[in-house]
């Protein structure tokens, strides 16, 4: 037989500056098995919650000092004070309910109360908080697991890769030209694994609030230059033109393509993109041009960029969710699911939008649209 799991005793916190009615709402919870701590003002509330947090705090509106309606304010707007249902005790009616919902309460009831009405707003109120505490605890697992997973692919992943190019560069061996071929394949599979863990490890940081971004001036003519330069041969391989369009912008104005940024993070957006278009496309050309948006009476301006292919294009059913974590696309465009929402969120981390217009056999177009310095 295992031994009994002890059931864990809810607290409720009870503030009521009236000392009847601290006793008749102790004498009600504690009957049904609660554990009740009973304050009669808001000041010394925010300091019981902040010291011994409660599952539940009763809360009257009208109190000497801080009234019911601040003291939930200072609550929900407490930096290091987690979720905590507030159940406003007023004797008004629509106005203060309205107020006290407007402050962040999560439910109300009427004085004089109905015991049955009170324990069941409570139960109510109980469960919505273990739901919530469950599923932040879970997040906080699954978001654990990734980054040990990441971080445990990575090391053995990075040897292989270390590993591989030492026999392609003959290091330990002559090798003949098949033998050669077969390991660039193994390297290039490897290096999309890698690059994969990589970018896994990227959402984990920035959606767990772990990435720090270093903001400067960044010239986006120059990073797409050299983004283009990098994955130049890759579009050679399969006879694709790969280029830079700049002509739009004032060649003259040395400002036309800086804005305010995290460079590494904005050529990572730029090469996804580039990179996707070579994986699919075929035939024909990718276009990545660069132009600006003149100012307007609610920004300085923007910067365009806008990578454009030939290839297979995108379903209509597939553009709704593209841009969200774990969503492959159907037919030719899957993927990992990661690439797209990385650069969704890393444009949105500075201030601007990413979107796509594509037919699926007609090609497509992703623009990135960044606020001017």
């Amino acid at each position: 037989m295992f031994p009994p799991i002890d059931k864990k005793v809810e607290k409720i916190l009870a503030v009521d500056d009236t000392p009847d009615n601290l006793f008749l709402l102790q004498t009600i919870l504690e009957m049904e098995g609660y554990e009740v701590d009973l304050v009669s003002d808001g000041t010394t509330a925010l300091k019981q919650v902040e010291q011994s947090p409660p599952d539940l705090i009763l809360l009257d509106v009208m109190m000497p000092g801080l009234d019911g309606y601040e003291v939930t304010r200072r609550i929900r707007n407490h930096p290091f004070i987690d979720y905590i249902p507030v159940l406003l005790l007023t004797a008004f009616h629509d106005v203060s309910v309205v107020e006290g919902l407007d402050a962040g309460a999560d439910d109300f009831i009427r004085k004089p109360f109905d015991q049955d009405e009170l324990l069941a707003r409570v139960r109510s109120l109980l469960r919505l908080k273990h739901s919530l505490d469950e599923q932040k605890k879970l997040f906080s697992q699954q978001e654990d697991f990734v980054s040990r997973l990441t971080h445990d692919l990575r090391t053995p992943l990075v040897a292989a890769d270390r590993m591989l190019n030492l026999f392609q560069e003959e290091r330990f061996c002559k090798i003949s030209p098949d033998m050669k071929h077969a390991i660039a394949a193994m390297i290039r599979s490897n290096q999309n694994l890698l690059d994969m863990v990589n970018t896994l490890l990227e959402v984990h940081r920035l959606e767990a609030g772990k990435k720090t971004m270093q903001f400067e001036s960044c010239d986006v003519c120059e990073i797409a230059a050299e983004v283009v330069q990098e994955l130049n041969s890759l579009a050679d391989e399969k006879e694709i033109l790969l280029k830079v369009d700049v002509s739009q912008l004032d060649q003259q104005n040395q400002n036309d393509c800086i804005v305010l940024g995290d460079r590494l993070e904005l050529r990572r957006v730029i090469s996804n993109l580039v990179g996707n278009a070579i994986k699919f496309t075929d035939t024909g050309s990718i276009n990545v041009s660069i132009s600006t948006i003149p100012p307007s009476s609610i920004d300085k301006g923007q910067i365009k960029i806008e990578v454009e292919d030939t290839g297979y294009g995108i379903s209509a059913d597939d553009l709704p969710t593209l841009f969200e974590r774990f969503r492959q696309g159907k037919n030719k465009r899957a993927g990992s699911g990661l690439g797209l929402h990385l650069s969704r969120r890393i444009v949105e981390f500075h201030g601007g939008t990413i979107e796509v217009a594509s037919q699926l056999g007609e090609g497509s177009v992703f623009t990135v649209h960044l606020p001017r310095k």
